[in-house]
């Protein structure tokens, strides 16, 4: 039996899933196992300096290893039966969920990384894919070992284990059978239409209140019935709408950067729903978001100046963000920012990144069980002391006196 060419088509087919695979051997380091990048954010002076065969122990033969490492990464490997000695497979690293911001924050303590470390952390898990655990992926991999040790029966062990549903068959409409039946199906289409339309025009003005009567209207029958399977015609549907409205909150003036961040989140939850009475509730979720994303984000009435400067402080809370910095980033002088940003937005460039640091203070205060002083790094303020001064200036109660009754 040739084992490198069923091992060729399994990495063929893993490659083009975007799901990385690796040859290493049991004396490689075990920080071989992730992208050489990832070193970057957390160097190399840790316990992955450890061999594989430290970190993992005794390596059977005819057994597949599920392995979840400290930083939530997960792998599938196993040895393969070739004279060689780099032949360790690993299939890797992957994620069974989305990596919520308060899971990276918790792990970015831990192995107290910077504010910007953990961002950098944050949009790698971003890039890892999902596999659930019922995922197509892993039947390829079990039918591969099922190949190479030549058995329908092996073993399957968990190592430090921390914590996609059926193809439905296409339905083949017939042609209209009369010019009547034609015609409704034209006034079903046009009215789907003339929804999405109203829908979006409701994003772009950021009109939240609408949600109720925008939705009333909208139930099973606007789907497209293009799969006999109800649910994953549903998510379809719903995965169409998210791009509708991720495109209508950019004509409202929002940045990519933060509509990628809804959308994102919006298309995990969409494959994690079960049914259809859900999806409706996400498609209203989904709604009141986007529209709150240009209530909050729009900048479409700022000049060029006033929008790059908005940017640069809401993407990253934690930098250096006095005035200087700005302008410099921008090339202008101090006395032009300061002039512009305060008649454009009523506000000074010190104000509004107060107001913005407080404000990603509380949402960490009310959501994660950060240290107080973790919480003002992430603000960007390293004085723990005058963090709480301004901090109970403008909410009127000190950081542990917030978290405290919102806790209640």
């Amino acid at each position: 039996m040739n084992c490198e060419y069923d091992l060729d088509f399994l990495c063929g087919i893993l490659k083009k899933c975007h799901i990385r695979t690796a040859l290493l051997s049991p004396h490689d380091t075990a920080d071989a196992m992730v992208d050489s990048w990832i070193h970057t954010i957390l160097g190399t002076d840790s316990a992955q300096n450890q061999t594989i065969r430290e970190v993992m122990g005794c390596i059977d033969d005819t057994t597949e290893y599920k392995f979840t490492n400290e930083l939530g990464m997960q792998y599938v490997f196993m040895r393969l039966p070739f004279v060689s000695e780099r032949n360790l497979l690993f299939v890797g690293p992957y994620l069974s969920a989305p990596m919520g911001s308060n899971d990276v924050l918790r792990i970015g303590e831990k192995l107290r990384l910077s504010p910007g470390m953990q961002k950098s952390l944050k949009e790698y898990y971003a890039a890892l894919p999902i596999l659930s655990e019922s995922d197509r992926i892993f039947v390829a991999i079990d039918t591969f070992c099922e190949r190479i040790w030549q058995t329908a029966s092996f073993a399957v062990t968990e190592i430090n284990k921390e914590h996609s549903l059926a193809i439905s068959e296409l339905v083949h409409g017939s042609a209209a059978d009369d010019f009547d039946e034609t015609l409704a199906n034209m006034e079903k289409l046009e009215m789907r239409y003339a929804f999405e339309n109203e829908l979006i025009r409701a994003v772009v003005l950021g009109q939240q209140h609408r949600e109720k009567t925008m939705l009333t209207v909208f139930n099973e029958q606007m789907f497209e019935k293009r799969l006999q399977d109800s649910v994953r015609n549903a998510k379809n549907y719903c995965i169409i709408m998210n791009t509708l409205l991720r495109k209508a909150a950019e004509q409202g003036g929002v940045h990519p950067l933060y509509i990628d961040r809804t959308s994102s989140k919006f298309a995990s939850k969409i494959e994690f729903t079960a049914d259809v009475e859900s999806i409706h509730g996400l498609m209203r979720e989904m709604f009141s978001s986007y529209c709150r994303l240009v209530r909050k984000h729009s900048t479409k009435q700022y000049s060029p100046v006033v929008k790059k400067t908005i940017l640069m402080i809401d993407s990253d809370i934690a930098a250096e963000l006095s005035l200087r910095v700005l302008a410099e980033k921008q090339g202008i002088t101090t006395g032009y920012l300061a002039t512009v940003f305060k008649k454009e937005t009523q506000k000074t460039v010190s104000e509004y990144i107060r107001e913005r640091r407080i404000s990603h203070a509380v949402h960490l205060l009310s959501s994660t069980n950060l240290q107080i002083q973790t919480v003002a790094m992430h603000c960007g303020i390293m004085d723990v002391q005058y963090f709480s001064k301004v901090f109970k200036r403008v909410t009127g109660k000190t950081p542990k006196e917030y978290r405290e009754s919102v806790r209640i």
